[in-house]
């Protein structure tokens, strides 16, 4: 692990940039204080699958339908529902 000063930081920030994206960790210090680390951006890989939970979940056929007058009355008694002011 390299230690810099700041002053040899600010001068070859692109040089430190580019040795930390290849893997290398850099401890930036002031006084011979350590300070800051400069470390390889992590990555992370989607592992999102379209269609994972197809078939286990179950939407309402009136799902889109409009809400009734004693759902309103039920959103309009709470705190975060909208009021009927907005109907």
């Amino acid at each position: 692990m390299l230690t810099v000063n700041i002053h040899q930081a600010k001068t070859h920030l692109s040089r430190f940039v580019e040795q930390a994206a290849a893997g290398e960790e850099i401890i930036i210090a002031k006084a011979g204080k350590p300070l800051a680390k400069l470390v390889p951006l992590q990555s992370t890989a989607c592992s999102r699958v379209l269609g994972m939970f197809k078939g286990q979940l179950n939407v309402p056929d009136n799902f889109d339908d409009a809400l009734s007058e004693d759902d309103l009355k039920l959103f309009a008694a709470s705190e975060i529902g909208p009021t009927s002011d907005n109907y």
